[in-house]
């Protein structure tokens, strides 16, 4: 009776402690396995920082991100601006907390395969990417799909499917680009830093790919944590997580996401997302 007493008493300490583990995602705008190898390191670095458990939890698309959050499956999530709204929206008390020193001010590339011969152009999309074909990222990306449309209606004053051939959604910004540098799709939007990342590391071919145009900036990506963590996890543990996010200087860590560091951010920073994710149909 007494070893099991004892084993009860031990499954049942495994539980608490398993239920006390502090877990995160992010959304999956690049390859997956790439995110996990670099994540796992920034969950060790959290763990330390906050002294307890702390685990990265890969999902496999940006619904599955927000739902993951809904369902306290994770309590703290590397959002893009559209996702952390929708997210924000099913947990009410659920706050932005940081965000990238370049997310403030964030931008997407639109992209052309050289061989249709568009012309990059600064002051605007150029007129002759309509007729082609055009895919953006993920359905519910903020620099893949959400600002992109904006501004092709913005400068058409149509929606995409009445400007472009085709239109179709890669699923993360590493697709785009490999869809467009192959000649799948002409053209497409990207994340800046995914762009900037993958020419840095060679991984893109810049004569058959290049970038066309710069939109206007925007705010984008952040970490948001659910509501109830002080409850959860003890008073004063919200401050204590955005400290340990602000003060992370290792080069190695921020390459995860790519950013340079992480300054402060609030809810109402992604007003703006807000309201053109309702503009277009994607928010209520």
């Amino acid at each position: 009776m007494r070893w099991m007493l004892a084993l009860v008493l031990l499954l049942g300490c495994s539980a608490a402690n398993a239920a006390d583990t502090f877990r995160f995602t992010a959304i999956p705008d690049e390859d997956q396995s790439r995110l996990v190898e670099r994540f796992s390191k920034v969950a060790d670095y959290l763990s330390e920082q906050l002294g307890v458990d702390v685990e990265y939890v890969p999902v496999t698309s940006y619904g599955a991100a927000v739902t993951a959050f809904r369902n306290d499956q994770v309590q703290l999530a590397w959002f893009g601006g559209l996702s952390g709204v929708q997210a924000r929206q099913l947990v009410p008390g659920s706050k932005a907390i940081a965000q990238g020193k370049e997310d403030a001010a964030f931008s997407s590339y639109f992209i052309a395969n050289t061989s249709t011969g568009i012309e990059p152009e600064q002051d605007q999309l150029p007129e002759s990417v309509s007729g082609h074909s055009f895919t953006f990222g993920a359905k519910t990306s903020t620099s893949g799909r959400l600002m992109p449309e904006h501004f092709i209606r913005q400068r058409f004053d149509k929606a995409p499917d009445q400007v472009f051939s085709r239109v179709g959604f890669s699923g993360d910004h590493s697709r785009t680009i490999a869809l467009v540098e192959s000649g799948t799709y002409d053209v497409g939007a990207v994340n800046f830093t995914v762009w900037q990342a993958a020419v840095e590391d060679g991984r893109v071919d810049t004569d058959k790919v290049e970038v066309i145009w710069e939109s206007p900036t925007y705010p984008d990506y952040q970490w948001t944590l659910r509501g109830d963590a002080d409850e959860r996890y003890g008073d004063g543990f919200t401050d204590k997580v955005q400290k340990a996010l602000l003060d992370m200087t290792d080069p190695e860590l921020l390459e995860s996401f790519p950013r340079s560091g992480f300054i402060p951010a609030s809810n109402d920073d992604y007003g703006p997302i807000e309201s053109v994710g309702k503009s277009i149909g994607l928010l209520r």
